[in-house]
């Protein structure tokens, strides 16, 4: 499943010629952390995902959702 975090980080790793071994090694980070990462794996940990994205000068930030889909999907 791709997420858009895993979409933008593989974008931003690509347009910045970045190899999978290359953005581990710059964000500090495993290379089965970035591959997980860009295969939208459902739990990582944040304070990885934050290296990354730092390094693409971005930050995590809380998102809104829509609380009627999500009671309407409640048994």
């Amino acid at each position: 499943m791709t997420t858009a975090l895993s979409a933008l980080v593989k974008q931003c790793r690509k347009l910045l010629q970045l190899s999978q071994p290359d953005l581990a090694v710059k964000a500090g980070v495993g290379l089965r952390f970035v591959r997980e990462l860009e295969q939208g794996k459902g739990t990582l940990r944040l304070n990885k995902v934050k290296q990354v994205l730092r390094l693409f000068g971005h930050e995590p930030a809380p998102a809104s959702i829509d609380l009627t889909l999500l009671l309407s999907q409640q048994p």
